[in-house]
């Protein structure tokens, strides 16, 4: 029988060395003459006003997916004891991205070329045409750098959000992909975004369509009183079906138009620094594998994986504060069984509450309580089979989350 890695192996660690992302905190610490042991990333220190290196301290730096103004400033910087990890040239996407995506990040090129145009298609284009899910060496170091980024980038975005409200405000919300907009799992999904973004939760997804994509526009209109989240929810519906690739993102793009520049709620608290985004859309951790799915638009970050593994267990690492399970097939319920095993082993701490919307299809058509009530009763952290809560009713749902 497995058994989980020993805490100190999962637990989130602090950084022991300084990462420099910008551009500005670049310049700040070579204005001190040294860069000794600190990590570059994904930098373009080929561009005006080009920094001059040649005095600078660099045994023990990291130059990782940075450009320099020739490949003699590289070779330079290792003769000094430096390492440098180059960007790969040819690919579509960087070899280290120092943040996450946007919205607009992903839909780059959509005004003049379409659905096929975007940035985030002519990834996925590349990533078919060069192996998909088996790719070469080559693009297979570029995707796993890449990962590696973004998993370094999210981090970075959820630190503040996680030391002001704890591991147990994070909350998953998984579900099916092909749920259309407008229908009633849809409109209870988008609900659900919008009481937990409001009640000071971040709302996690896959990042796809149909429940995915309801959940975070949910959150993405949290400071909008109600009858605009209906009113965007009809909207959306006009254009319901995702395989209608470019007639979906182009609704979306004028929903986010419309609603770009929101209220504030009086009542809510004021966020902590850099944490603006979670209550503007939460969090969507989606993969290429599945980047024939238009992209969902209405998180307020967005960690694009290559890998389809990677990207699960982070989801289900994040959400500490419970998951919500709408109506979905085979890939929901991998992930109810893949938290649970989470949960049972306790592998990444406490867990929060299993909700399941929609009392009658997870217990006829896919009665999963029935086996996970057992399951979690015989943990070895003692019975929790309590966190189980089958409901149809949304509010009932957010006041389990958020208790």
């Amino acid at each position: 029988m497995p058994t989980p890695p020993p805490a100190d192996v999962i637990a989130p660690h602090r950084r022991t060395v300084e990462e420099i992302e910008t551009r500005s905190a670049f310049d700040r610490r070579l204005a001190t003459g040294s860069l000794a042991g600190v990590t570059v990333q994904g930098l373009r220190l080929d561009l005006d006003p080009v920094p001059d290196l040649t005095g600078a301290e660099v045994t023990g730096t990291l130059f990782v997916g940075c450009r320099f103004a020739g490949r003699e400033v590289g070779a330079d910087l290792v003769r000094r004891g430096a390492n440098v990890v180059p960007p790969f040239s040819g690919l579509p996407y960087p070899t280290q991205p120092s943040h996450l995506y946007s919205a607009d990040d992903l839909a780059a090129g959509f005004a003049d070329g379409g659905f096929a145009g975007m940035y985030d298609t002519r990834v996925y284009e590349h990533f078919r045409a060069h192996g998909g899910a088996l790719p070469d060496v080559r693009e297979a170091l570029g995707q796993r750098l890449h990962d590696h980024g973004v998993d370094n980038a999210l981090a970075d975005a959820t630190r503040a959000w996680l030391d002001a409200h704890g591991p147990q405000s994070v909350v998953g919300v998984m579900g099916g992909h092909a749920v259309p907009r407008g229908s009633a799992a849809y409109r209870m999904a988008a609900v659900l975004g919008w009481e937990l973004a409001r009640a000071d939760r971040l709302v996690v997804t896959g990042g796809g369509p149909g429940v995915m994509e309801a959940a975070n526009l949910g959150a993405f209109l949290s400071a909008w009183p109600a009858d605009e989240l209906t009113a965007a929810i009809d909207l959306l519906a006009t254009a319901p079906d995702f395989t209608d690739h470019d007639r979906y993102t182009e609704v979306a793009l004028r929903v986010r138009t419309r609603y770009a520049a929101g209220p504030t709620l009086p009542a809510q608290r004021p966020a902590p620094a850099d944490t603006g985004w979670a209550r503007s859309g939460g969090l969507a951790i989606p993969t290429w594998l599945y980047g024939h799915e238009p992209a969902n638009l209405f998180a307020g970050r967005i960690a694009k994986y290559f890998s389809n593994a990677i990207r699960e267990d982070t989801i289900l690492r994040l959400a500490r504060g419970g998951i919500v399970f709408a109506p979905g097939k085979a890939g929901t319920v991998q992930e109810v069984f893949q938290a649970a095993t989470k949960t049972y082993y306790g592998t990444d701490g406490a867990s929060g509450a299993y909700v399941f919307l929609d009392r009658a299809y997870w217990t006829d058509e896919l009665p999963v309580e029935a086996l996970l009530r057992p399951l979690l009763a015989a943990s070895p952290f003692g019975d929790l089979s309590s966190t189980v809560l089958l409901t149809d009713d949304v509010r009932e749902a957010v006041g389990v989350l958020t208790a």
